[in-house]
């Protein structure tokens, strides 16, 4: 069963949303273990893991409502 593959400008304005998080997110932490952005303090990382979640809480929910 193949499903049509979807590209950027089709996705959900939420999920475009989250996924932005996601990557900034995963980013910065592999950087700054790898000591290239180690001046960044640690609670950046716990603020964009937190905006994160909240970004992927609310696709969820509205992913519900539809």
């Amino acid at each position: 069963m193949n499903r049509p593959k979807r590209s950027i400008s089709q996705l959900r304005p939420e999920t475009i949303v989250f996924l932005f998080f996601l990557g900034i997110t995963i980013a910065i932490w592999v950087l700054r273990g790898l000591a290239l952005l180690a001046f960044l303090p640690g609670w950046i990382i716990w603020l964009l893991i937190f905006l994160t979640f909240g970004a992927g809480i609310v696709e969820f929910l509205q992913r519900t409502k539809r």
